[in-house]
């Protein structure tokens, strides 16, 4: 059956138009439920239970299928994704209206439908002929879905009714509109809202703990007086906006001090570009990356930042007058340059709230279900949940979500989400550094796997078509110990004019990973594959990433490689790319293809190879640095697990090898080449990869750190800056150099990534290249895969698609590879500090030598080599006598009662794992030499008060 749907469409250029739209309505759709003979075979796979399994509920003994409206989709989706919810009937109604409303939601529900166990069916309502209906004349959107949800459970108990005689299956509508609820029950659908449902389940009452508390009016306090004004409706802040006299930016709270934060305005307005908010009052309810409106403060009400320290340690709602006083702490006087505009938020434009990892902080009151919950990220407030499980929560980590901010309470209302795991178990602290730091870790789903390659895989004529094949070559990768997933191999032999070829094979991971696909659009979404200390999140599936996409020895795989004709001088003479495949005839580690290199009785042909890529690499590199590359330095170390318990029993820095080196000069002069390509062909849409030059205060830190050691470091260009740091040598302190350079790595920007459409400068300041991309990672990183793809295209080895060529498409791809790229950074360094305070555990007291990176006014940071660990020495401590303490900021230099401390001075600490505080455990390190008396502590002798200030915090929170 065919019905036309019309509507209008207003145009770029401000026009409207009709559209007409054809709509088919069938009558072959299936209802979901197994063995209907009135379906017939319609539906295939059906996901409905035969029987559902008794959900005990007190309200509907009998079987029953679910049917959600879109509010209990958008607001429960905890409590359905509860295994003891299933039998679920999602409507294409409700479906539709979720992705419209909430991307995250809908993901999580399709996540669910696509989960057997769950027994969740969509049902495609809108083109079933008999639960279709048009929108009625004077009749909104919003209330004709709810008629159609309606008209469609109505549906579903007539229709079970018919072919289930006798069985008392039913299908019982949820949903938390009283309105829909009543008209409902009126048409005689059993109905309940999803608290009523919730509380009747007598075998799961912990399912309580799972509803979202809708109503911020409902869900006031009682007690409650008023504390925070009132947030203007979005039209009124619209309005505002266009008129000036609001400003829209991203609300960041501060870490050290939850009375203040700042919002980075949107626009071009270099001027207004950060807006201070101070107070509780004028913070108005604002969370940590909410999209928010603020007004400005009359100049007379600016202030300064502050330098306080406060972390929120209130229990109750009365605390607001505490939150008063300490308000006061922060208004100091100042002098006028330093004030900052400030505002105060006036209302929410958008919230960007997600599920939060901590620690429930228990009620005082005896048998209170009310309960704080302390997030592990300090910006995130306390929230206020209800929960019967509080004794059984205590010194666990959770999830909670937050469900909205009344007016009259002091925190945000929520609920308890999920039960991670004790604190401190390995395990449960991986869960909540991915979680925290946004690492989808999940397993791929059935739809995302549905795309790879069925087994056995081999190569067919038709992936040999626009396919070099390169089998013959001597091809070898070079990797570190124990790595499963490939990307590069080599290789370099004479040709018959006595120049070398020299090729770079890449893994071509984008024949396996199609545009579009729901493969291509998770990869998309992970952006990097996320490497931790003992485990690794794949960027694609591992059939993928450690199988047929990795250059394994001796097996055919398929490649994308750049090959280049060039000089003994490493000149590039001609260069081209292909499609290939080629057969790795060896997969070496970096130690093993040392080996070779200098092993005089080895002259087979990979070691011929390798020391021909050597040869030039070692020139390639020489040339790189003569144009001003910079080879900076941080400290990485590695640990040593126990092969059984898998917790770290040693620790120590990487060794980097000539091989190391190699390697990474091949893999710069493929992405420099294959970025000069891209570019040529696609000007306004190659995604690129830029460094930023760092403005010149960036370097205050490294001129006068090598001041202090009779060093001059140029820093007006990349060159003048590399060629002092080659300068910046000590005969009798060695180490000096890398120490400088590892402070140098500090003063740079971070590399993004870019589409050449929407920028301007391609610069690569730390590899002085003018133009660099990603080219030789695909298996690990998003951005490679988009850049084989351009590079196929402009080749003709594969056809172009619509996103590829829209600028604005891959710039929102580059901003989702940035954020994706950095989040993975700081999962990785937490997972470091966690098994670094792993290893200190087990290790107990330990001084080692260090030296002073930087110098503070109360304290000093410093760096222990033969860790690659760093943490904060306080010299000021509380409930101790504080020392004379005299801080430098020109040398820079620290007195501490008469003994002076320079930037890389020499001395030793002793390192201890502070405890004391369960959610933030810590490293912390005391100073054990030069002696100065009342501040040092014998290197053997734990400290007594672990509460006190003592170590560097390295969080597992960001």
């Amino acid at each position: 059956m065919l019905r036309s749907k019309t509507f209008l469409k207003k145009t770029r250029a401000g026009g409207v138009v009709k559209i007409v739209r054809e709509h088919y309505l069938r009558d072959d759709i299936g209802c979901g439920a197994p063995a209907c003979s009135a379906c017939g075979g319609a539906q295939a796979g059906p996901a409905l239970e035969l029987q559902p399994r008794d959900q005990a509920s007190s309200l509907c003994p009998w079987p029953h299928y679910l049917l959600p409206d879109t509010n209990v989709l958008l607001h429960q989706i905890d409590v359905l994704e509860d295994p003891a919810i299933r039998n679920v009937i999602v409507l294409q109604t409700v479906m539709q209206e979720v992705r419209n409303r909430s991307a995250p939601i809908y993901k999580r529900i399709r996540d669910v439908t696509n989960n057997q166990e769950k027994h969740f069916y969509t049902f495609t309502n809108e083109h079933h002929k008999e639960t279709y209906i048009e929108q009625e004349q004077g009749e909104n959107a919003n209330d004709r879905n709810d008629r159609a949800i309606r008209v469609a459970a109505k549906w579903y108990n007539e229709h079970l009714k018919r072919v289930a005689a006798g069985s008392q299956l039913q299908v019982i509508l949820i949903t938390n509109d009283r309105k829909n609820k009543e008209k409902a029950v009126q048409e005689g659908i059993p109905a309940f809202t999803c608290e009523e449902y919730v509380k009747s389940l007598t075998a799961n009452p912990e399912l309580v703990d799972r509803l979202a508390c809708l109503s911020d009016e409902m869900n006031e306090i009682e007690s409650g007086k008023i504390i925070f004004s009132e947030h203007l409706p979005l039209s009124k802040l619209q309005q505002g906006i266009k008129s000036g006299s609001y400003l829209q930016g991203t609300f960041r709270a501060s870490r050290e001090n939850y009375l203040e934060a700042t919002v980075w305005i949107h626009g071009d307005k270099e001027e207004e570009k950060e807006i201070l908010i101070q107070g509780l009052k004028h913070l108005n309810r604002a969370v940590h990356e909410d999209i928010v409106a603020v007004e400005l403060l009359p100049r007379s009400q600016w202030v300064a930042p502050s330098s306080v320290v406060l972390d929120d340690e209130g229990q109750n709602e009365d605390d607001v007058e505490k939150d008063e006083e300490r308000e006061l702490l922060l208004k100091t006087a100042v002098s006028e340059k330093m004030l900052r505009p400030t505002g105060r938020v006036v209302g929410i434009i958008k919230r960007n709230w997600r599920p939060y990892c901590g620690m429930l902080s228990k009620s005082d009151i005896k048998e209170s279900r009310r309960h704080l919950f302390t997030p592990a990220d300090k910006r995130i407030p306390r929230i206020r949940i209800e929960t019967r499980q509080a004794s059984a929560l205590e010194g666990r980590r959770i999830i909670v979500a937050i469900d909205g901010w009344p007016r009259n309470s002091r925190y945000p209302n929520g609920h308890f989400v999920k039960n991670l795991g004790d604190v401190g178990e390995k395990e449960t602290e991986t869960e909540v550094l991915l979680l925290e730091h946004d690492v989808p870790h999940q397993p791929f789903s059935q739809a995302v796997l549905s795309f790879l390659p069925r087994m056995p895989w081999s190569i067919t004529e038709e992936d040999m078509k626009n396919r070099e094949d390169l089998r013959h070559l001597c091809v070898c990768s070079v990797d570190p110990p124990g790595c499963t997933d490939i990307d590069d191999a080599l290789h370099c032999r004479e040709l018959s004019n006595g120049n070398l070829e020299v090729g770079v094979h890449i893994a071509d991971v984008s024949h396996f990973i199609r545009p579009g696909n729901a493969l291509d659009q998770e990869s998309a979404r992970r952006g990097t594959t996320v490497y931790l200390c003992e485990k690794r999140i794949d960027m694609v599936p591992e059939l993928l990433s450690s199988n047929l996409c990795s250059l394994r020895s001796n097996v055919d795989r398929l490649a994308f490689s750049c090959i280049w004709e060039m000089n003994h001088n490493a000149e590039i003479l001609k260069t081209r790319f292909t499609k290939s495949v080629i057969n790795s005839k060896a997969s070496l580690t970096y130690a093993e293809a040392q080996m070779r290199i200098d092993s005089a009785a080895m002259n087979d042909d990979i070691t011929t190879s390798l020391r021909g890529l050597n040869q030039l690499a070692k020139i390639l590199k020489k040339g790189r640095i003569e144009k001003g590359a910079l080879t900076l330095s941080s400290p990485e170390i590695r640990f040593h697990m126990d092969s059984e318990t898998h917790d770290p029993i040693d620790l120590q820095t990487k060794e980097l090898r000539e091989t190391n080196s190699m390697v990474e000069e091949f893999m710069l002069l493929a992405n420099i080449s294959v970025a000069k390509k891209i570019h040529e062909e696609f000007s306004e849409h190659a995604l690129l990869r830029k460094h930023p030059a760092p403005p010149p205060s960036n370097y205050d830190v490294l001129v006068k750190a090598a001041k202090s050691k009779n060093l001059q470091i140029k820093t007006d260009t990349a060159k003048s800056l590399a060629d002092s740091l080659d300068q910046a040598e000590s005969p009798d302190f060695p180490y000096l150099n890398t120490l400088l350079r590892i402070l140098a790595t500090r003063c740079m920007m971070q590399a993004v990534y870019f589409c050449s459409g929407m920028d301007s400068d391609f610069h690569h300041y730390g590899l002085a290249s003018p133009i660099y991309t990603h080219f030789t990672s695909p298996i690990r990183r998003y951005a490679d895969i988009i850049v084989h793809r351009l590079l196929a295209v402009a080749i003709g080895a594969d056809s172009t698609y619509p996103e590829l060529t829209d600028k604005h498409k891959l710039s929102d791809i580059c901003k989702n590879l940035n954020f994706r790229h950095k989040m993975a950074q700081y999962a990785q360094r937490a997972s470091v500090a966690f098994h670094t305070q792993l290893f200190f555990k087990s290790k107990g007291i330990v001084s080692e030598e260090a030296y002073i990176l930087f110098v503070r006014k109360n304290a000093i940071v410093v760096l222990i080599p033969k860790y690659g660990l760093e943490g904060t020495v306080f010299f000021e401590e509380k409930d101790k006598p504080k020392p004379r303490l005299a801080y430098d900021d020109e040398i820079p230099s620290l007195r501490i009662e008469g003994t002076v401390f320079h930037v890389f001075d020499k001395v030793k600490v002793k390192i201890t794992l502070d405890s004391s505080n369960l959610q933030h455990q810590k490293i912390r390190m005391a100073l054990v030499e030069p002696q100065i008396p009342g501040i040092n502590i014998p290197p053997n002798v734990p400290d007594k008060d672990l509460n006190g200030p003592g170590g560097k915090k390295r969080k597992l929170d960001k």
